[in-house]
């Protein structure tokens, strides 16, 4: 039965690839394909660090790959363009779907959390221009204890903040490797599969999988304590 539900932030909450439309604005036609590759070595670059116990803030983590993302591209990646749009990950989209869902299950009474590799500034920028600050009751860093998810020690920060069980925390995610990870944790589990992607094979599976937040509203309402 479900006591609380923390979430994740980026790609689940908030859009990480809305940044592509700044990004095709400075160089028009290579907005995708800059915003795929930012994402994809800014979560190689998290792993990197966890397993090298290196940790810096996520906010560094995002800049370095932000600039390997571009020169490997050939674009002209200037101080401008770099401050632009490491602004606008502070400013990132709110999934339509997400806003609605967030706002009916604090109806609902539950205690809700992010639990996010983003670093404090970054999640307070970001859930306060997506104007969602009054939804949640805790937002957790990594940063404080230094790793990036999937480490262990990342989604023990779930339970120490709401004080019950973790199989009585629903976590949710739109990436399958941090479902995943939580699920060997011990949360009960949301994939949001947005994209329809297989799931990962890793020899576990989320607890149940939906496609949009209302699906997540389902499950939870239909397993509340």
């Amino acid at each position: 039965m479900i006591k609380a539900i923390a979430f994740d932030a980026y790609g689940t909450i908030f859009d990480v690839h809305s940044v592509a439309l700044l990004a095709e604005s400075l160089w028009p036609g290579r907005g995708d394909q800059l915003a795929a590759l930012w994402r994809t070595k800014q979560i190689d670059y998290t792993r990197l660090r966890t397993m090298s116990d290196r940790y810096e803030p996520f906010s560094r983590v995002t800049r370095d790959a932000l600039l390997h993302a571009g020169r490997s591209l050939g674009l002209d990646l200037d101080a401008a363009h770099l401050e632009a749009l490491m602004t606008q990950y502070d400013r990132l989209a709110v999934f339509p779907d997400a806003a609605l869902a967030l706002r009916q299950l604090k109806a609902l009474g539950l205690p809700l959390a992010i639990l996010s590799n983003g670093d404090p500034p970054m999640l307070d920028a970001v859930v306060s221009n997506g104007r969602l600050a009054d939804v949640f009751d805790h937002l957790l860093s990594v940063d404080r204890i230094g790793k990036f998810k999937t480490a262990p020690e990342a989604y023990a920060l779930g339970p120490a903040a709401f004080g019950c069980e973790v199989n009585e925390i629903l976590f949710v995610s739109s990436n399958g490797w941090d479902a995943c990870g939580a699920t060997w944790y011990g949360y009960t589990t949301f994939w949001i599969n947005r994209g329809g992607l297989p799931p990962e094979e890793l020899g576990v599976e989320p607890t149940a999988t939906g496609r949009t937040m209302e699906d997540v509203f389902a499950f939870a309402t239909a397993h509340l304590h």
